[in-house]
C-alpha cells in the first residue's frame, strides 16, 4: 500500500500546537515533513500525496491574520487538508471554520478538523499541563482515523461541518504587550525570532504595539527570562480567564 505522506504547515509560537500536531501525525505511522509558518518567507508546495495538516492556535476565538496570509502561500489542487486549532481552554470560537474555509477556499479538500487544548500561553496555570496523556491518546486515535478515511478508494470525501458563525467574531482580547526587564541584556533572540519583527534588533527590550501579535514567543524564548507583559494586565487577563476558563474543556474531533 502506497501510504500518504503529512505535510505540517503550523504557526506555533510557543511550541504547544506544533506539539499537536506532531501527535496526531504519530497516530497514522505516515512519513512527515514541516513548515514553520512563523517564518516570514515560508514557501513552498503540496504534493499530490500529501496530506495537509493546518495548525494554528487561536487568539481570542479567531485564527492570527499572519498565519493565514502565509498558509495562503500554500496552494492546493484538490489535496486533502486537515484543520488544527488549538486554544487555552477558554474556546475556539469562529478559529475553526475560519481555517477550514481558509483551507477550501486555498483549493484543498478539509476531511477533517480539531479543536484541542493546551496550556494557555499568557497565564500558565489555565489548562495547566495540558495536552495530557489523555489529549495525546485522543490526538493519535483521531491521526489513525484520518488516515484510514483518506484511503478510502473514492477521491471525493464527505464535506465535514464544524462549529463556528459567518461573520467571524471581531479580533479582540485584551492588548498584551511584552517588554524587556531590567535585567534584559540586550542579547536579541527575541527579536530574531519574532514572528511578525515587532521587537526592533537594536533596542530589543522594546516591542512595537502595532505589530505585536501578542504571540508570547519572545516571553517563551528569552534566555534570562526577563521579558514579560505588565503586572496589571496580566492579572486582568489572568482574572477573566478565572471566571470563564477555568472548567477543562476536552479535545473535539470532526471526521
Amino acid at each position: 500500500m502506497n501510504l500518504p505522506h503529512w505535510l505540517i504547515a503550523h504557526f506555533s509560537p510557543t511550541g504547544t500546537t506544533v506539539k499537536t500536531a506532531k501527535t496526531i501525525v504519530e497516530g497514522s505511522g505516515c512519513p512527515t515533513r514541516e513548515l514553520d509558518l512563523s517564518d516570514p518567507a515560508v514557501s513552498g508546495t503540496v504534493g499530490e500525496n500529501e496530506i495537509l495538516l493546518a495548525a494554528v492556535p487561536v487568539y481570542a476565538g479567531r485564527v492570527p491574520a499572519v498565519a493565514l496570509e502565509r498558509l495562503s502561500r500554500l496552494q492546493g489542487s484538490g489535496q486533502y487538508a486537515v484543520a488544527l486549532v488549538v486554544y487555552g481552554n477558554r474556546h475556539y470560537d469562529d478559529a475553526l471554520l475560519e481555517l477550514t474555509n481558509a483551507l477550501i477556499q486555498n483549493g484543498f479538500q478539509v476531511v477533517a478538523a480539531a479543536a484541542t487544548v493546551a496550556e494557555h500561553s499568557i497565564v500558565r496555570s489555565i489548562a495547566a499541563g495540558r495536552p495530557n496523556e489523555a489529549d495525546e491518546k485522543a490526538a493519535r486515535d483521531f491521526g489513525a482515523a484520518v488516515l484510514q478515511k483518506c484511503l478510502q478508494p473514492n477521491r471525493e470525501k464527505s464535506t465535514i461541518q464544524v462549529p463556528g458563525h459567518i461573520p467571524y467574531k471581531k479580533p479582540g482580547g485584551v492588548p498584551a504587550y511584552p517588554k524587556g526587564g531590567k535585567g534584559c541584556i540586550q542579547c536579541g533572540v527575541c527579536a530574531k525570532h519574532c514572528p511578525v519583527g515587532a521587537i526592533p534588533l537594536d533596542a530589543p527590550n522594546r516591542t512595537q504595539k502595532d505589530l505585536c501579535i501578542h504571540c508570547m514567543r519572545c516571553i517563551s524564548i528569552c534566555p534570562q527570562h526577563v521579558r514579560a507583559i505588565s503586572a496589571p494586565i496580566y492579572l486582568t487577563i489572568e482574572t477573566m480567564l478565572k471566571q470563564v476558563a477555568s472548567k477543562p474543556r476536552k479535545p473535539e474531533f470532526f471526521l
